[in-house]
């Protein structure tokens, strides 16, 4: 291919823009609500991304409080472990073998998506997807797909429905 930059250059790029726009960026409504909940609740939560250490810092730097609800979290950029990166299973696949004890069934896992390659991930791995994509995304490639649950924001989800412990009464978002 003759491409006008290469990889590495591509890297740097992506990287610049993110120590530029994450800082900034806000955390998506519902988010922090969610993860408390099934942290109370003591459901085992990890993080599979396909950032590599750098971008997931930029990501996270600043948020340790979210951090400290997760079990692990797999870096699909920087793994050695993930053979390939999403839309590959292998980063959720990973993820769900460092639990202790592993999960027997991935269809048990449920995974929380915002990005089309994300949720081909987790379907190729077995798992079950809550999907809440950018406005802009095409949703109607998973319609009536049972393992995909779409979502306009983590506001809207209903733990019960996955067999989770409900929220309590009362408004869930922040």
């Amino acid at each position: 291919l003759d491409l006008p930059i290469t990889v590495e250059q591509h890297h740097e790029m992506i990287n610049t823009m993110l120590l530029k726009e994450f800082p900034h960026s806000k955390i998506m409504p519902g988010v922090n609500c969610l993860l408390e909940h099934l942290w109370q609740h003591q459901v085992p939560m990890c993080i599979a991304t396909g950032s590599d250490q750098t971008g997931f810092d930029v990501k996270v730097g600043g948020r340790p409080e979210l951090l400290s609800k997760f079990h692990h979290w797999v870096l699909a950029g920087s793994d050695p472990a993930v053979g390939h990166g999403k839309p590959a299973p292998d980063c959720f696949l990973v993820a769900a073998d460092r639990f202790d004890p592993t999960p027997i069934d991935p269809a048990r896992v449920l995974v929380f998506e915002d990005a089309p390659n994300g949720v081909e991930a987790a379907l190729a791995a077995g798992m079950k997807v809550v999907w809440c994509p950018d406005p802009r995304a095409d949703t109607s490639v998973h319609a009536g797909n049972p393992s995909v649950t779409v979502l306009r924001s983590l506001e809207d989800f209903q733990p019960e429905t996955f067999g989770l412990p409900p929220f309590p009464t009362g408004d869930p978002s922040e």
